[in-house]
Order: C-alpha cells, then sequence, then structure tokens
C-alpha cells in the first residue's frame, strides 16, 4: 500500500497531466479555424506559422522531456530536431527562422500527428510521476501558453497584410456598458521595495532573485494611455516632430514611415485598425496598442511625463489580481476600462502589454538554468525593453506582477501600450 507522501506525489502529477491536456487543446482550437494556407506562411522574420508553433512547442516536450526521463522513447522524425529547434544552440543546428514559411512539408496533417505522438508519450511520462521531470513539464507548459500568444500575434500580423482584412474571429456582440472611467494620478511612498518573484509558484528564472530597490516617490497613471490621447498627439505632430524622439526612434520613423500605430489605417476620413475580428474603427476609449518602445517613449515626452521603471510598475501592482481583459474573455483585442473613480490602477493585466523605461538585463544574483533550458531568457539579455502585465491574447492565468516580457525598442506587433507615470 502506497504511503501518504506517494498518494500526494500521485495527486499532483494527476494535476499536472490535466493541466498538461487543457493546454495542449488550447492550442490546437486556436488553430482550428485556421486553413493549412493560413498555417503556413510567414509574414515576416519576427513572426512565425502557425504551423511551426504548433510543432516547435512539441519539438519542447520531446526533446527536454521525453528523449531524458521517457526509457524507450522513439522520436517521432528525426528531421524534426532541425526543422523546430528555435534557438537552443546547445542542442544543435536549426533552420533558418526568416525561412519558416518555407516549410511547406510537415504539413498541418503531419503536425497533428506528430503532437498526437508526443502528447500519448507524455501521457506515459506524467504517470510515472518523475520529480526530476515535473519542473520542466512546467516549464514546457509555460513555454506553450507564451506561444499560444505568439500564434495570434503572428496570424493577426498575416492577416493585416492581406487585402481582403480575414476576420481569424468575428466581431462579438457586446452589451452595452457605461462609460470609462477618465482615470486620475495614484501617487506612491518612495523607499526600498522588494520586485522579483516571492518564490511561491511557477516563475521564470528571469524573474528572480526577488531583492530590494530603493523607489523615489512617484505617481502612475491609473489606466494605461487610451485611443483618444492617440489621436491627440497624431493630430499635434507627434510623428513629424523629431524633438520628441529618441535619435533611433526618429530613424525608425523615417525609415518605415510611421504615422499612427501598428495596424492603423486611414479610411473614409478617420482611422481604422486591423484586427483579429477583421478591421473595425478605432476606439477612442480603448488602449492603444500596437506601438513600439520608440512611439511610447515619444509620447510620454509629448505629454510632459515619462514611462514608469519595471520595479515601479511591479510596485503599483502587488497585491492586484492578475486577471482581466485576456485570452479567456473572447474578446481578442482592447476593451475600454471599467467606469471611475480609480482607488487604484486598473487595467493592469490583460488588455495591453505595457512598455516600461527599464532595460532587459539580470536581477542581482541571476544564474541561468543549467544545460539547453538555460538559453530559455538569459541570453537575450541585451538590447531589450521590458514590458509589464499581459494582454488581450495573453492565456487566463499566464501572467503575474513579477512576469518580466521584453521586445526590442522597434517592435510593434505584440499587443503593447503604455502608462504614464512622473515624479512625485
Amino acid at each position: 500500500m502506497r504511503d501518504s507522501a506517494e498518494d500526494t506525489v500521485a495527486a499532483a502529477d494527476g494535476g499536472l497531466a490535466a493541466r498538461y491536456r487543457r493546454v495542449r487543446t488550447m492550442t490546437e482550437d486556436l488553430a482550428a479555424p485556421l486553413s493549412a494556407e493560413d498555417q503556413t506562411a510567414q509574414s515576416m522574420p519576427d513572426c512565425s506559422p502557425a504551423k511551426w508553433h504548433r510543432a516547435h512547442t512539441t519539438w519542447f516536450f520531446e526533446t527536454f522531456l521525453l528523449t531524458p526521463f521517457l526509457p524507450g522513447y522513439r522520436l517521432f522524425d528525426p528531421g524534426y530536431a532541425y526543422l523546430f529547434n528555435s534557438y537552443y544552440e546547445a542542442v544543435g543546428a536549426r533552420h533558418p527562422r526568416p525561412q519558416r514559411g518555407m516549410i511547406t512539408r510537415p504539413g498541418v496533417a503531419e503536425v497533428a500527428a506528430y503532437r498526437a505522438h508526443v502528447d500519448e508519450a507524455m501521457d506515459r511520462l506524467l504517470a510515472r510521476a518523475d520529480e526530476r521531470a515535473r519542473p520542466l513539464v512546467e516549464l514546457g507548459l509555460a513555454h506553450e501558453e507564451q506561444h499560444q500568444e505568439l500564434l495570434l500575434m503572428d496570424l493577426l500580423h498575416l492577416f493585416s497584410l492581406n487585402p481582403l482584412n480575414p476576420a481569424y474571429r468575428p466581431v462579438r456582440p457586446e452589451p452595452a456598458s457605461p462609460a470609462p472611467g477618465a482615470g486620475c494620478w495614484l501617487a506612491f511612498d518612495g523607499g526600498t521595495r522588494m520586485v522579483g518573484h516571492d518564490g511561491a509558484g511557477f516563475a521564470f528564472d528571469n524573474e528572480g532573485p526577488r531583492h530590494p530597490v530603493l523607489l523615489q516617490p512617484f505617481r502612475l497613471f491609473s489606466r494605461p494611455v487610451g485611443n483618444a490621447g492617440w489621436l491627440a498627439f497624431i493630430a499635434d505632430g507627434g510623428y513629424r516632430t523629431p524633438a520628441l524622439w529618441l535619435a533611433d526612434g526618429w530613424a525608425a520613423v523615417q525609415a518605415q514611415g510611421w504615422e499612427a500605430p501598428g495596424h492603423w489605417r486611414r479610411r473614409d476620413g478617420g482611422w481604422h485598425v486591423m484586427t483579429l475580428a477583421g478591421e473595425v474603427p478605432v476606439e477612442p476609449d480603448a488602449p492603444v496598442c500596437h506601438v513600439s518602445f520608440y512611439e511610447a517613449d515619444a509620447f510620454a515626452r509629448w505629454s510632459g511625463r515619462r514611462l514608469p521603471t519595471e520595479a515601479e510598475w511591479e510596485v503599483a501592482a502587488a497585491g492586484l489580481p492578475a486577471t482581466g481583459n485576456t485570452l479567456g474573455t473572447g474578446a481578442l483585442r482592447p476593451r475600454p476600462g471599467p467606469p471611475g473613480p480609480d482607488a487604484a490602477p486598473v487595467q493592469m493585466f490583460g488588455d495591453v502589454w505595457e512598455w516600461t523605461a527599464s532595460p532587459y538585463g539580470r536581477y542581482p544574483g541571476y544564474r541561468p538554468a543549467s544545460g539547453a533550458v538555460g538559453e530559455y531568457n538569459g541570453k537575450f539579455m541585451a538590447n531589450q525593453m521590458v514590458l509589464r502585465g499581459g494582454c488581450c491574447v495573453t492565456p487566463d492565468g499566464h501572467t503575474r506582477a513579477s512576469y518580466r516580457n521584453f521586445f526590442y525598442p522597434h517592435q510593434r506587433w505584440m499587443f503593447a501600450g503604455l502608462r504614464l507615470a512622473e515624479d512625485a
């Protein structure tokens, strides 16, 4: 008869197995409305085809869990190690990222068979209740949730280039709601504060170690910047005023011809935006989305304010429920906030990732994990900026106050916006 400790391990792994199935099913549900052609095209080097996301997340479990932990496991196809490795140099050579759209074979049916093969083997591995594998399973599930968001980001960019403006999902009718609040400035005391993950539950390695930071008193606006404010920035010549921009940002404006956020188009004298529900008029009360760090920084200068540091953002978010307009709402686009007045920051989680003024780097005492999985976060700690919070296509429950997202300052195909801060 098993003792209570063994029962506890089995129950825990039973829960992990159920979560594994939920996450894997969600990926397939997201891909289900897509044709084979939708799943194979690649719209730019930063994006990947939906089919590749489905295969790469499967490769992760096969490479880091099944091969080392499940005796007798048979690779589905040895060639997939080259096709579907992303950036793990320690694992071996890989297909060039800008050419992922050239991978017409394997097709979507073969990728589905690959996923089924790996899922069956993972069921067997999880039934073994091997505690050595558990942290990597948790990492693999968080990794797949990241790719669920990436799949939708990349798909929106792909559809935005299609002259037919296809909709991934039609707009869902929504009941009338009260006008959102105007927002207000919220004051936060200075002093020494602790930031970083506290060790309870899963976190990526770049979220720790938890450490003290010294903050000066600051104020944070209770709501993210909305489209109405951005329209005023455009009308005031924001994209034509070099004094507002960092040098690299102004160079990007000139080179890319930016005159509005990503996916915005002029139509009939007004602005429309491409969404996963197709092209729709820009909604003034919704948070602005698809802006680069350079644009966020320029808007903050135009406003006479600044972007918050990531530590300020985390201190403001501490203790708030990490819930909001995320993937589970089905909106698939930023939505107006709740009616005011605000006693605490709103829309910190969901709607849009929020740019901070902080470069992405190591926390004091940070050490990447050993082995190939140590390449997951640490090797990207240069030339990128931190975003916080989550967005409208972030899977429910994926984010938290300590979560550190990061992108290059010129990138804007992700669901990124901003919130203003100022010195107190």
